[in-house]
């Protein structure tokens, strides 16, 4: 699994001009999926994603994580992820998961990351969305299992 993971001051994600998920303060989550990906990849990027110490403290260092700070995330399947453009001008999709076991590995993801107390609101996977956020830093990580 690849997880971009930005921080945030506020997001949405909205479908046929209809907002579907929405945070404040927090992560959104571009969550891509691979066909060698299991339950386990997922786990273990639920317990990085909302440990990783990327919030600031009182001094202005990045010692707090997403739990220290209450926030939320807002998770959105993109398969883009994995498209691999070595070679030619149009990306090659084929190391993305096909659509069921994506779908359910990426479900199962934001089930353990609202297992650990965390807000997870989502878009609709397989749709057209448009993603709005307030990239906050900017701080954008790629986390991969």
């Amino acid at each position: 699994m690849r997880v971009v993971v930005q921080r945030s001051k506020e997001a949405s994600v909205t479908v046929n001009e209809q907002v579907i998920g929405k945070i404040s303060s927090g992560l959104v989550l571009l969550v891509g999926v691979t066909h060698e990906d299991t339950e386990a990849d997922a786990a273990y990027l639920a317990e990085k994603i909302v440990h990783l110490r990327i919030f600031e403290d009182e001094n202005n260092k990045m010692n707090l994580s997403l739990l220290d700070k209450g926030g939320s995330i807002l998770s959105v399947s993109q398969f883009t992820l994995y498209g691999d453009c070595r070679k030619g001008r149009r990306p090659n999709f084929m190391d993305a998961a096909k659509p069921d076991y994506a779908l359910a590995l990426y479900n199962r993801f934001n089930e353990l990351l609202r297992e650990k107390g965390v807000q997870v609101e989502t878009g609709e996977f397989g749709a057209m969305m448009d993603v709005s956020l307030v990239n906050d830093g900017p701080v954008t990580l790629i986390v991969e299992s």
